[in-house]
């Protein structure tokens, strides 16, 4: 026979530090994002991005693909500026509409190259935002073939 002493006996009780649920507006989010990608400000635009961030970005040139992290993305973003020779800009937030934590924007995107190579199309991408952070996007282009073009294959 054993006996237990009731003071060696753990009982599971539920934490009292459950994970605190940041409950920021998505299209806030989206928003400031935007904002810190205006003011080419690259370490406030990391700091909405999900560590492990997914962001599908369509067509058939090198920056097209899944990005799987926010490292990734900062680089494809970096390419951007590149390959623009830093004259890629949001022109214009045409729509912002959110439903539960999913954003859809309709966006106008503009860039040159010295070479006289124009980008200027609009996009409708797709944000879903949990606990303040960009977790997933996906981007439609209305011209992947000026996309593919402009950035190259």
């Amino acid at each position: 026979i054993t006996m237990l002493s009731a003071s060696t006996m753990t009982i599971a009780q539920p934490s009292e530090k459950a994970e605190a649920v940041v409950n920021i507006d998505p299209s806030s989010v989206v928003k400031d994002f935007f904002n810190a990608f205006r003011e080419k400000n690259r370490e406030k635009v990391a700091s909405f991005l999900h560590p492990e961030v997914v962001w599908i970005q369509p067509g058939n040139n090198q920056l097209s693909g899944v990005k799987k992290s926010r490292e990734e993305v900062m680089q494809m973003g970096k390419q951007m500026g590149e390959r623009s020779a830093k004259t890629i800009t949001l022109a214009e937030i045409k729509f912002l509409s959110a439903t539960g934590n999913s954003v859809a924007c309709l966006l106008r995107w503009k860039a040159a190259q010295p070479t006289g190579v124009v980008l200027d199309v609009e996009n409708i991408d797709v944000y879903t935002i949990e606990n303040g952070k960009i977790v997933n996007v996906k981007v439609y282009s209305a011209d992947l073939e000026q996309e593919d073009k402009f950035w190259g294959k």
